[in-house]
């Protein structure tokens, strides 16, 4: 089964990248359903404490598939959080990842500054595709441009 078609109805689902999903929350169907097109790794920007459809962690170590929970709080945006973020997908580029939150808009706005930054997209083109995996918010959006504008180099 191709990766993408491995988040067939899932909110937002996307591959945004050759190894990378996102989406917004999935079931323990649809997580199998990744895990068996391929995605060895799940990031998850949800807050512990948000109601959720399922024992995400223990639903996942079942599976066999890498869990980290990286929380990503609309009311606490700050570069120590996105550079976590940043850092998971550069540690597992390459290998299939899904990158969800509840809706996929934080997914959108942690994604920017890896697009710019690591894809060496411009900002109109990784704006583009962070609205296009989920991106609704422009305090998401303005913290992903701010981190990759202060760690731009060159």
């Amino acid at each position: 089964m191709p990766l993408k078609e491995a988040i067939s109805g899932v909110a937002n689902g996307s591959q945004p990248l050759p190894w990378l999903l996102t989406a917004g929350q999935p079931t323990a169907e649809q997580f199998a359903a990744a895990r068996d097109a391929g995605v060895a790794v799940v990031i998850d920007l949800r807050d512990p404490m948000e109601p959720r459809p399922l024992d995400e962690a223990a639903t996942l170590a079942e599976l066999g598939l890498t869990y980290l929970c990286i929380p990503v709080n609309s009311g606490a945006l700050d570069e120590a959080t996105l550079g976590t973020i940043i850092e998971a997908l550069r540690t597992h580029a390459g290998t299939a990842t899904l990158l969800h939150c509840a809706s996929a808009n934080r997914v959108g706005g942690a994604l920017l500054p890896y697009l710019i930054l690591d894809e060496g997209m411009d900002e109109q083109a990784a704006v583009a595709m962070a609205m296009q995996v989920g991106l609704r918010s422009a305090g998401l959006m303005e913290w992903g441009l701010s981190y990759a504008r202060n760690h731009a180099t060159g």
